[in-house]
């Protein structure tokens, strides 16, 4: 009988890991850029709205059936750095949400496997120097010694103001910071991936696979010329996350910036958003306009903030180049990227 009950046993436990072979890989999308890929939502704001009357009804999907709690996904996981956890509110900066929230539910809802959120930004980044792809290379040698000239004499100046004796920086250093974050970005990405079973135990024995990367950066390479190379830096981001994470046709979204929302942009603004556009013509890649989903609400309010302060925390929690820290906007932001992740991982 006892080995009649071991063979069991046994048989029992290779049915289970059968079925966890068989089981389709857990979807895996990315979400990488800058600020407002971090969230800049206070979760405050959400709280309030999700009650309000006016706004009750459009954060329906994000609370629970009795509307009296926010929705916690048993069916799709969030990482952003040192944060992890089933999908719900809070995954954002500090006390803030993003368009994580609004993407991983409708992602959540499209497909039967689970899903795994991989969030990586930092705020105040460009892709001219911090995002920077390996094939884009180093930029030229008179533009690194003047950046080098540059930093030196902000040292040799604060040394002098401040009494202290800060090492210069040197030119390998400048040249160390081109591509930091996208190196820091491929290894979050790889060790998430690697280490799934351990920081979300639900996923354990589950294999993943690569289903979408979606982009939501652009403020920083307003700057200094960087416009004009951002089409080239970003078609060189997108080849070259693909080589470096081993998805030769993973999808690209782009959340195209619009902190301009119903008004027109010009300038760097404009020329970042047609080099963003542009970039639709490679192989499995889709762009979406994020000035369109601007709240009208928020926005008619801003320019009145400040003395009407009571009333727009009601309405919005930051600046025009944080999408005005509406919750509202974040949201249609994410529906919206899931809506074009979900096409281009269905084909």
């Amino acid at each position: 009988m006892l080995r009649l009950a071991l063979v069991a046993a046994a048989a029992a436990a290779l049915l289970a890991a059968g079925a966890v072979a068989q089981q389709a890989p857990v979807r895996v999308f990315v979400l990488a850029g800058q600020s407002n890929m971090e969230g800049k939502a206070q979760n405050k704001l959400w709280e309030h709205q999700a009650v309000d009357a006016k706004t009750r009804a459009f954060f329906a999907p994000f609370r629970d059936d009795d509307n009296q709690q926010w929705v916690v996904r048993d069916d799709v996981w969030i990482k952003f750095f040192g944060e992890k956890g089933p999908l719900t509110l809070g995954f954002g900066s500090r006390g803030r949400t993003g368009l994580e929230f609004a993407f991983g539910l409708r992602v959540g809802d499209a497909f039967e496997e689970p899903v795994l959120l991989i969030k990586a930004a930092w705020g105040g980044r460009s892709i001219r120097k911090d995002f920077r792809p390996p094939s884009s290379g180093l930029p030229s040698d008179a533009s690194l010694e003047k950046e080098l000239a540059d930093a030196v004499k902000r040292t040799e100046n604060n040394n002098k103001k401040r009494n202290r004796s800060d090492p210069l920086p040197t030119r390998a250093q400048i040249e160390a910071g081109y591509g930091r974050d996208y190196r820091l970005m491929i290894e979050e990405v790889r060790d998430t991936m690697k280490k799934a079973g351990e920081l979300f135990p639900e996923l354990k024995g589950r294999d993943l696979e690569l289903s979408g990367f979606v982009w939501f950066q652009g403020w920083n390479d307003q700057y200094g010329g960087a416009e004009l190379e951002y089409e080239r830096n970003l078609r060189n981001f997108i080849k070259d996350v693909r080589k470096d994470l081993d998805a030769p046709g993973l999808p690209f979204v782009i959340g195209i910036m619009g902190q301009n929302g119903a008004q027109a942009a010009k300038g760097a603004m404009l020329a970042i958003q047609e080099a963003q556009a542009a970039v639709t013509d490679m192989d499995g890649v889709a762009a979406v306009r994020t000035d369109a989903l601007e709240d009208e609400a928020a926005a008619k309010l801003y320019p009145e903030w400040k003395q009407r302060f009571e009333e727009w925390e009601r309405t919005g929690s930051d600046h025009r180049y944080h999408y005005l820290g509406s919750a509202i906007w974040y949201s249609r932001i994410g529906f919206a990227l899931a809506d074009a992740a979900i096409e281009l991982a269905s084909k």
